[in-house]
C-alpha cells in the first residue's frame, strides 16, 4: 500500500513532456530501488540504536568488573593482609636514607636503644638442692688422696612448676562426754571445713582452675577434663556443668556492683561483638547474641544481651546524665547520645584512618590521595603523644597543644577545600562527607587530652572473647551466658588493677565456703576499688621486669 503511493506521487510530479507510460515504466523500474533504499533507511536507524546500547552495556560490564576488582581486593586484604592497627611506626630518623628511598627496619635489638631488664622471681618459693661429688670422685685418681672442702658453692637457679592431684581426706574425731547431766549429745563430732558446694567432692582450688582456664584463658571445659585425665583426675562434664550453674548466685552480686562503678565513671570506651547463645528466649528466631563491653578508668562492664539496639546502652547508662562515649560510628551510638544533653561522642580515628586505608586498596588509582590523608591522620596521633607525655598546665604541654591544634585547623581547611572540588572521585568524597559529619566527635581529644584518639582499649578487651568465641562457639543456655559476662567482667576488673586473679578467686570462693555457699555479705574486701592498699599489695600480680 505504502508503494502504491510513493509510485502515483512520483508520476503526479513527472514533468509534462515526458509521457505518461513512459514514466510509468521508469518509476516501475525504480521502485524497487526505493523500497531496498528505505528498508536499508530502517535497518540502519535498528542497528545505530542497537550499537547503542551495546557501548553503554559493555560500559555498565567495565563498571562493574572494576567494582568487583576493587571488592575482591578488599576481601583479599581483609583475609591476608596486615591489619591497619598492627602497622609499625617507622622513626623519622629511620624513614628516608641518603637517596631518598625508605630505609627498612632492621629486626631485633635497635642500635641505641634501652635493652629489656632482667626478670625477677624473687618472690617464688625456693627449693635448695645440694650437689656432692661421687664417692669414686673424692680421691686423686694418682696418688689417692682426699680433696678437701673449699668455702662457697656454685649457684644457679632454674624455675619449675610442680601440678598433681589428690585427694583430701578429711577425717573429723568424735568425741563423747565423760558428765552425766545429758545436756550434750552421746556422740561429738568435731566441725570440718566449710564447702563451697555441699555434698560435692571438687574442692576450691578445682574450681578456681576450672573458673579461670575457662573465663580467663578461653580454654574450652572438654579440652580442660582432657588434659586433667593426665593426672589421673577424671571429671565428668556433667558435674561441672552442674557445679557452674551453682556457683552463677556467687557472682551476681559483684556483676552488679562492677556496673554500679561504671555508673559512677565520667568517660567509657564502648564496643560489641556477636556471641552466640544456643537456648532461645521467647521472641528470639536465631542463636545470634551480642557482647557489649563499657571500659572505664575503674571497671570493666561486659553485658550478654540478645539486642544490638540502644536498649542495651539505656539499660546500662540509662540514669548518666553527663559523659564522653568513646566509640565507632556505630548508629545505636548516635541515637543514645541524641536524647542526652550531657552526653559527648568522641569517635574513633582509626575508623575514620581505616576508610582512607580500605580506598587506597580497592582503587590504587586513589592510593596517592589517600596515602596523604594516612601521613596526615598519624601527624595528629604523634602530635597529641607528645602532648600528653608533658603534665597539663606545663610549658611543654602548652607548646605542643598549640602545635596539635594548627594540624587539626590544616586538616578542616584541607577537608573542606577538597569537597569544594568539582571534579573529585565520588569515593573520596564519601570518605570526605564521613570525615566531615563525624568531626565533632573525632576532635573531642583536642579540648579533653585524657581522651584518647581511638577506642582500642575497648576492642583489646574484646580480644579474650573473641578467642572464646572460636574455642567453644559461645553459651549453651542463658544462665552460663549470665556466668560468662559476670566473670569475664571480674577478671578484666581485676587485671585492671594489677590482681592476681587466682590468689582473689581462692580468698573469694573461701570466703563465699565459709558464708554457706553463699556471697559473703561485705564485699568491699573483694573490690579492687575498696580494698585497702595492704590488700591490693598482697594479691598484686607479679608480672612487671624488676618487680620484688
Amino acid at each position: 500500500m505504502e508503494g502504491n503511493l510513493i509510485n502515483q506521487q512520483l508520476i503526479e510530479n513527472v514533468p509534462e513532456k515526458v509521457g505518461q507510460a513512459e514514466a510509468e515504466s521508469i518509476f516501475c523500474s525504480v521502485c524497487p530501488f526505493k523500497r531496498e533504499n528505505l528498508k536499508l533507511r530502517c535497518e540502519r536507524g535498528y542497528w545505530q540504536e542497537r550499537h547503542r546500547w551495546a557501548a553503554r552495556r559493555e560500559q555498565q560490564l567495565k563498571e562493574e568488573t572494576e567494582q568487583l576488582k576493587a571488592r575482591i581486593k578488599y576481601l583479599e586484604k581483609q583475609l591476608y593482609g596486615r591489619k591497619s592497627e598492627k602497622g609499625k611506626k617507622v622513626p623519622e630518623s629511620q624513614e628516608q636514607d641518603g637517596s631518598g628511598q625508605q630505609e627498612k627496619r632492621r629486626r631485633g635489638q635497635q642500635v641505641g636503644s634501652s635493652g629489656h631488664a632482667r626478670r625477677l622471681y624473687d618472690h617464688l618459693p625456693v627449693v635448695e638442692e645440694v650437689y656432692e661429688l661421687d664417692a669414686e670422685d673424692m680421691y686423686c685418681p694418682r696418688c689417692g688422696l682426699p680433696v678437701e672442702a673449699f668455702p662457697g658453692s656454685e649457684d644457679s637457679e632454674e624455675l619449675e612448676i610442680e601440678v598433681r592431684a589428690y585427694r583430701r581426706r578429711i577425717r573429723r574425731k568424735r568425741y563423747t562426754p565423760s558428765c552425766a547431766c545429758g545436756k550434750l549429745p552421746g556422740i561429738i563430732t568435731a566441725k570440718g571445713p566449710s564447702k563451697l558446694i555441699g555434698k560435692s567432692r571438687l574442692g576450691i582450688s578445682v574450681w578456681v582452675m576450672i573458673l579461670l582456664e575457662k573465663y580467663l584463658y578461653q580454654r574450652p571445659i572438654a579440652r580442660l577434663l582432657e588434659s586433667l585425665k593426665s593426672y589421673g583426675m577424671d571429671i565428668a562434664p556433667g558435674t561441672i556443668g552442674d557445679g557452674l550453674k551453682r556457683l552463677l548466685p556467687l557472682f551476681e552480686p559483684l556483676q552488679q556492683a562492677i556496673c554500679e562503678k561504671s555508673r559512677q565513671e565520667k568517660w567509657w570506651h564502648a564496643d560489641e561483638t556477636t556471641w552466640r547463645v544456643f537456648e532461645r528466649p521467647k521472641g528470639k528466631l536465631s542463636h545470634r547474641w551480642y557482647l557489649w563491653v563499657f571500659v572505664s578508668e575503674s571497671v570493666v562492664v561486659y553485658i550478654l544481651n540478645p539486642s544490638r539496639s540502644t536498649v542495651v546502652i539505656r539499660e546500662h547508662l540509662g540514669g548518666v546524665e553527663k559523659g564522653i562515649l568513646c566509640v565507632d560510628r556505630y548508629a545505636v551510638y548516635k541515637s543514645f547520645a541524641k536524647n542526652k544533653a550531657g552526653i559527648i561522642l568522641a569517635f574513633c580515628w582509626t575508623h575514620q584512618r581505616r576508610d582512607f586505608l580500605e580506598l587506597a586498596c580497592s582503587w590504587p588509582e586513589l592510593k596517592g590521595w589517600s596515602q596523604q590523608w594516612v601521613k596526615h591522620i598519624g601527624t595528629v596521633f604523634h602530635l597529641n603523644h607528645q602532648r600528653v607525655c608533658y603534665r597539663q598546665g606545663s610549658e611543654g604541654f602548652t607548646e605542643a597543644d598549640q602545635r596539635l591544634r594548627k594540624a587539626i585547623a590544616a586538616m578542616q581547611r584541607k577537608r573542606d577545600g577538597q569537597l569544594r572540588q568539582q571534579r573529585m572521585d565520588a569515593e573520596c568524597t564519601a570518605v570526605l562527607k564521613s570525615l566531615k559529619s563525624h568531626w565533632e566527635g573525632l576532635k573531642v581529644f583536642v579540648d579533653h587530652p585524657h581522651i584518647p584518639m581511638d577506642n582500642s582499649e575497648a576492642e583489646r578487651r574484646m580480644r579474650g572473647p573473641a578467642l572464646g568465641r572460636k574455642n567453644y562457639y559461645g553459651c549453651g543456655s542463658i544462665w552460663s551466658a549470665e556466668l560468662t559476662s559476670s566473670l569475664f567482667s571480674t577478671f578484666q576488673t581485676l587485671l585492671k588493677w594489677n590482681i592476681n586473679p587466682r590468689i582473689w578467686l581462692l580468698e573469694y570462693l573461701s570466703a563465699c565456703a565459709h558464708a554457706g555457699g553463699v556471697p559473703p555479705q561485705e564485699l568491699s574486701p573483694f573490690l579492687p576499688w575498696k580494698m585497702s592498699e595492704a590488700q591490693r599489695k598482697r594479691m598484686k600480680l607479679k608480672r612487671i621486669r624488676g618487680d620484688p
